[in-house]
Order: structure tokens, then C-alpha cells, then sequence
């Protein structure tokens, strides 16, 4: 089986009366030394819990591993100016020596609209800047010239490589971002049939667009507390689609990431 395993680093929760801020350091080292594949961070500005600055914390997980892979789960593209989000992330990738996955999506409503706001941005607008943004985004990563939606060019230098690009979301806009802009797809708790539903209405809209087929990222699927029936429950996920599910913590990081990995040497 092919479905690679990663974890969420110490630095939020998707429960806010449990917020998880754990070391850092400690979290991407455990995680590589167990064999998991990849550590990811998420992205608020201000969040219903405490959350950590994303750029930071991959920085910082890049820096005391060698091999995992390091990830944005996801990037809010839209809080940034396109061009000082592709600085970020061609100098995350250079400094991690090209190990960055870039997942892009528009925000969980869950956590309401004062980040935005606190950033000058319309939150009603993220969808439409969130589409420009990724119509520049690998081209300003690269070093190229890009012209941005307001006119402006610009070239980023040094550029890097184009880290591989997944955008979240379950809706219709979102399947189409995918479809226009995305290497892989991302959802949320989905069951291996609605990923594989969500698939094809994705697929459909790429092989019209001339682009490649995707692959699924899922974050938090519901799978077994019984490791032989978890594993069992990724494979019907990989046949679905899905290349890489990404787990939470709960209080005990290091607990959970234990598990993670003994449920990847069960694969």
C-alpha cells in the first residue's frame, strides 16, 4: 500500500477547548525519527483556538529534520499578498532542501471572519483572490516574471522549485480550483465513497481543462480505533483515490504519533 501517513505538528486543534501547543522541535523530530512521512501546519490569522504561524513553524520543522516532508494543511492564500506568500514559500522550499507540499484552501467558517478582517481582507472575496493568486502563484515561486491582478510585475529571486499544490474544499468553486490549479485535491472526514465521488466530478473537469487526473489528500479520516482495521480502511481509501491522509493529535502528540506510525508499519 502506497497511502503515505503524516501528522498535524503541536500547534493547534480542531477542538478549541483542547488547544494543542506542544514543542515544535520535539514534534518533527519524533515524527521523522518513527518513520511517518510528512508534518503540516495549519493557517489562521486568528482562529477559534490558539494556532501558531504557519511559515514559522515548517521553518522551524525543516530545520531539525533531514527527510520528512513538511506542509502547509492549508495555506489561506487569500490573507497574503500573492508575492509575499510565494516568497515564503520558495524560501520554506530552498531551506528544506525542496521537501514542502503547498495545500491551499479558503478558511474554515467554523472560525469565523476576524482574521480577515484584522488582515484588510473581504471575507466575502477570499474565493475570488484565492483563484487570481493561484493563477500567478507557481510562476512568482519559480523566479519568473508574473504579472499580478492589478497589473504589477514582478520576479521573485531566488525562485525555487514549485512545490506540488493540493487545494481543500468540498464545493463547487472549490472542485473547479482544483481542477484549473491543483496537483491533488483535499477534504475533510469524507468516507472513501464520497472522495471517490468527489474524484470523478474533479477528474471530469481536468480532462476538460487538458490537466492530469488527481489524487486525494484526506485530513482526519474516520478510521478504526483497531490498527488491522484501520489499515483495512486505507485501503479502500488508496483505491478511492487517496495518496496521503494527515492525522491530528489529541493532548498526547507523541501518544498519537506513535500510533500513526505502528498503523504505517501495519500497511
Amino acid at each position: 500500500m502506497t497511502v503515505d501517513i503524516g501528522v498535524i505538528l503541536p500547534t493547534s486543534t480542531p477542538d478549541p477547548s483542547r488547544p494543542i501547543l506542544g514543542d515544535v522541535r520535539a514534534g518533527a523530530r519524533y515524527a521523522e525519527e518513527v518513520g511517518l512521512d510528512s508534518v503540516w501546519s495549519t493557517d489562521h490569522l486568528i482562529a477559534s483556538g490558539p494556532m501558531l504561524d504557519s511559515t514559522v513553524v515548517l521553518a522551524t520543522a525543516a530545520a531539525v529534520t533531514e527527510r520528512i516532508t513538511v506542509g502547509f494543511n492549508v495555506m489561506l492564500l487569500a490573507l497574503r499578498p500573492v508575492a509575499w506568500a510565494a516568497k515564503q514559500v520558495n524560501s520554506l522550499q530552498l531551506v528544506s532542501g525542496n521537501r514542502l507540499v503547498l495545500g491551499i484552501g479558503t478558511g474554515n467558517p467554523a472560525h469565523g471572519d476576524i482574521g480577515w478582517r484584522a488582515a484588510g481582507v473581504e471575507y466575502a472575496e477570499r474565493g475570488r483572490l484565492t483563484d487570481e493568486a493561484l493563477a500567478v502563484l507557481p510562476e512568482l515561486i519559480a523566479g519568473h516574471s508574473a504579472t499580478l491582478a492589478d497589473g504589477t510585475e514582478a520576479t521573485l529571486a531566488p525562485g525555487s522549485a514549485v512545490p506540488p499544490i493540493f487545494v481543500a474544499g468540498s464545493g463547487a468553486r472549490a472542485h473547479r480550483r482544483a481542477a484549473r490549479y491543483g496537483d491533488g485535491w483535499a477534504t475533510i472526514a469524507q468516507s472513501p465513497d464520497e472522495v471517490r465521488a468527489n474524484l470523478d466530478t474533479i477528474n471530469q473537469l481536468a480532462t476538460e481543462l487538458g490537466r492530469p487526473a488527481l489524487r486525494a489528500t484526506v485530513v482526519a479520516p474516520p478510521l478504526d480505533d483497531d490498527l488491522a482495521r484501520a489499515a483495512e480502511q486505507l485501503a479502500t481509501y488508496e483505491q478511492a483515490g487517496v495518496e496521503r491522509v494527515i492525522l491530528f493529535p489529541s493532548g498526547d502528540w507523541q501518544r498519537d504519533y506513535d500510533r500513526a506510525a505502528t498503523l504505517k508499519q501495519a500497511l
